[in-house]
């Protein structure tokens, strides 16, 4: 049986998403375009971070709690 050959697609890849930056100090996950964390205002900020972790009710979460999270939010749970 012979293989028929077809014509190649080209397909558009899209474009590649900038990495979030997280807030060493607060660990809060923030927009690529950040110079400054929005909480806590340090500029201390880094992409190499891990787990992820939303916060809606920090008064009721013991996980809040525990990382000293007063604020609703996104979260990284380990920051290099």
């Amino acid at each position: 049986m012979k293989m028929r050959n077809f014509p190649r697609r080209k397909v558009a890849m899209p474009a590649r998403k900038k990495q979030d930056q997280v807030c060493r100090q607060c660990h809060r996950v923030l927009e690529s375009d950040k110079e400054a964390c929005v909480v806590c205002g340090d500029a201390n900020l880094s992409t190499d971070w891990q787990g992820y972790l939303v916060i809606i009710d920090p008064k009721h979460s013991a996980i809040a709690e525990k990382m000293n999270i007063d604020l609703p939010g996104r979260y990284a749970l380990k920051v290099r």
